[in-house]
């Protein structure tokens, strides 16, 4: 089950095993189960561990899930349409690219944003007939699933009728939620409950993610089998240095202590979306009060010389089938000295075990880092700032006037240069993109990325706005002050209405933006705006051509 191997320097593994040592010493372990605050600030965390047991509990209530996959199987819906963002979409995002679509049930489709092209795509997709929409948020006061629910259920019921719209839906969140109350007043199909002593981050293995799983047909009793393996390898009675979660806890916290902080993910491409579940875990939980992890995710994989000295590499090796490349550059960089851990997977199902062995290192991380790995303190700050935004616009039809970057500004290159010239080694470069999230606007992006990682060796890390937000947004705001930022925000080619609303998708869009960029400055981050005023595509391939003439 384990499947857990380390390379790391003489000095650094030093430090690991004297932890390690003071862990078993100080029976931190069984504190760690025993929910004893006091192993983090002594907050409210013991609030917060309802995961340590979801996947026995969860186990024990098989019936009610298996219930679910045969009552939407029984109904003929072809597709799945999950609206939610962060913790509650994450999961079944990785589900989803992980399984694929499983014969007999529907496809799951999963929507995280509130920009105009990327829901239009989704829109096109969808038969709304034929569709199971599943609304998901655990305050259930999320503004995105909130208005995205607005907008399929206004199409949903010019498709079926309103008697029978509110049957194509389901709901999961929190107990007595607003969006409970939402789901009551609109005779929805079904509501699934999560457990208030769970955050949306840690709620992969509780409601949030099976009941998606279930819907898609997934074996969920197996799946959750896995995870109960992997909870049982991490119990107190097992010896510190063998239980894997909180090995590699030690090993995250100790090394991000010793300026390893920038956590690189590599992943077997039949799990590659892992990584956009494990970034939101590792920074929202430990990126506070100036420290933490900055996950890098899906960075394209280069030589040892293009790394600097602050890198963690975990390579998650699915043994089933493994890419020959990966393993070359993996080995690669453990010859040239650089930190490894490897995870082997021996199967997709697997994925189990590592939201369980994840959840349990990022809370141990937590503790070594002195810091609370259950709240999400700078978070808030965005939506407030984008609440005010929306607010004004609902009041006066407009937003306040402002004047970015433009992409076809003569002066970009030198724009550029001036604000990339203040990296230095150990710092990040973040490039946050408030466009359609496709494929070819990312090839766009990483190379814009690869061209910076290689240039200054630093790490680099490519997020869609709004998504990220409820992702690394919380370290790239209360975490260590050393990131670059780069946003880049758009005209849309057509807006959508919000049903309700004086705002519209697009609106809602650029106040994320503006909040979120509000925010970085405030936080002393330097961040620079750029704006795509010659349409989304080809400003990309201005900006790629600006970023390579000011690295030079």
């Amino acid at each position: 089950m384990d499947g857990q191997t380390r390379t790391l320097p003489p000095d650094l593994e030093k430090r690991v095993r004297k932890t390690l040592e003071e862990w078993a010493a100080a029976g931190k372990v069984r504190r760690l189960w025993a929910r004893d605050a006091s192993l983090w600030t002594g907050a409210d965390e013991a609030n917060w561990l309802g995961w340590l047991g979801i996947a026995e509990d969860q186990v024990g209530r098989i019936d009610r899930l298996r219930r679910v996959a045969d009552g939407v199987r029984r109904e003929g819906f072809t597709q799945a349409l999950l609206l939610g963002m962060g913790g509650s979409s994450l999961c079944p995002e990785v589900l989803k690219e992980t399984f694929g679509r499983i014969d007999a049930f529907p496809e799951v489709l999963v929507l995280d944003s509130t920009d105009p092209a990327q829901i239009r795509a989704f829109e096109r997709k969808v038969d709304p007939a034929k569709t199971l929409f599943i609304v998901s948020s655990k305050s259930g006061s999320t503004l995105e699933p909130n208005i995205l629910k607005q907008y399929f259920f206004e199409r949903a019921r010019q498709a079926v009728g309103s008697e029978r719209v509110g049957g194509r839906f389901i709901a999961i969140t929190d107990p007595g939620s607003r969006l409970q109350q939402v789901a009551e007043a609109d005779r929805f199909r079904q509501v699934f409950f999560g457990l208030p002593s769970i955050g949306g981050r840690y709620s992969a293995l509780s409601d949030f993610g099976m009941v998606p799983a279930a819907v898609m047909g997934l074996d969920v009793a197996r799946f959750l089998g896995r995870a109960q393996e992997m909870a049982s390898a991490c119990a107190s009675s097992v010896p510190v240095e063998r239980n894997p979660g909180a090995v590699l806890g030690v090993i995250l916290g100790v090394l991000a202590t010793q300026g390893r902080d920038k956590v690189t993910l590599v992943a077997s491409p039949a799990i590659y979306d892992l990584g956009a579940w494990l970034e939101q875990l590792l920074a929202e939980s430990t990126g506070k009060e100036g420290k933490g992890l900055i996950p890098v995710d899906r960075e394209p994989l280069g030589p040892p010389a293009v790394y600097g000295a602050d890198r963690l590499f975990v390579y998650l090796r699915l043994a089933s089938a493994p890419d020959a490349r990966q393993d070359e550059a993996v080995q690669a960089l453990e010859r040239a000295g650089h930190p490894v851990v490897r995870i082997t997977v021996d199967d997709s199902y697997d994925a189990g075990a590592e939201f369980f062995r994840w959840e349990f290192a990022t809370a141990v991380a937590g503790s070594v880092l002195g810091i609370n790995p259950f709240n999400q303190p700078d978070v808030e700050a965005s939506k407030v700032a984008t609440r005010r935004l929306t607010d004004e616009y609902e009041k006066t039809g407009k937003l306040p006037l402002e004047s970015p970057t433009l992409v076809s500004d003569r002066n970009l290159a030198a724009t550029l240069r001036a604000h990339l010239g203040t990296i230095e080694p150990g710092h990040y470069v973040a490039i946050l993109a408030y466009i359609e999230m496709n494929a070819a606007h990312e090839a766009e992006l990483q190379a814009i990325r690869r061209a910076v990682r290689d240039r200054y060796r630093v790490a680099t890390c490519v997020g869609f706005g709004p998504r990220f937000l409820h992702s690394t947004g919380q370290a790239y705001k209360g975490g260590p002050n050393t990131g670059v930022f780069l946003q880049i925000t758009c005209d849309d080619a057509a807006d959508l209405a919000v049903p309700g609303q004086a705002y519209t998708f697009g609106v809602v869009k650029a106040a994320q933006a503006r909040g979120d960029l509000q925010v970085l400055v405030e936080r002393g981050r330097r961040a620079l705006r750029i704006h795509l005023d010659t349409g989304v595509r080809r400003g990309l391939q201005t900006l790629r051509s600006a970023v390579e003439q000011a690295i030079g």
